[in-house]
């Protein structure tokens, strides 16, 4: 992220998915940093967690515009995973977060 000239506010994560929160360089494409992001991360946990050497991103990924008005609930949210997540399945949230917002998708290619 800070190679490319980005900021991460926030980063956490669970088993199954890692939120970044992060302001983003406006001359840069979202998924020229999503893809370095995913490279220098994995090199990163290959090197330190020798264990993980099966470790590997999905190939999608979300992601999703924030006004700065809402940056505190953001950062809180992603700071506070672990809780709700006791509560709803990480895939239950995302697609009633989806739903809730008009953005249509299809259930197959979700989480291929």
């Amino acid at each position: 992220m800070r190679q490319q000239g980005g900021i991460a506010l926030a980063i956490n994560g669970m088993a199954d998915h890692v939120h970044l929160f992060a302001k983003l360089r406006q001359d840069k494409a979202l998924s020229d940093m999503i893809r370095d992001f995913k490279a220098h991360s994995s090199g990163w946990m290959h090197k330190v967690f020798p264990d993980l050497q099966d470790f590997t991103w999905q190939n999608g990924y979300g992601a999703f515009t924030v006004s700065a008005s809402q940056a505190g609930s953001v950062k809180r949210y992603i700071e506070q995973q672990q809780l709700k997540h006791r509560k709803q399945t990480f895939k239950d949230e995302m697609s009633n977060f989806l739903r809730a917002n008009g953005i249509e998708f299809d259930e197959r290619y979700l989480w291929s």
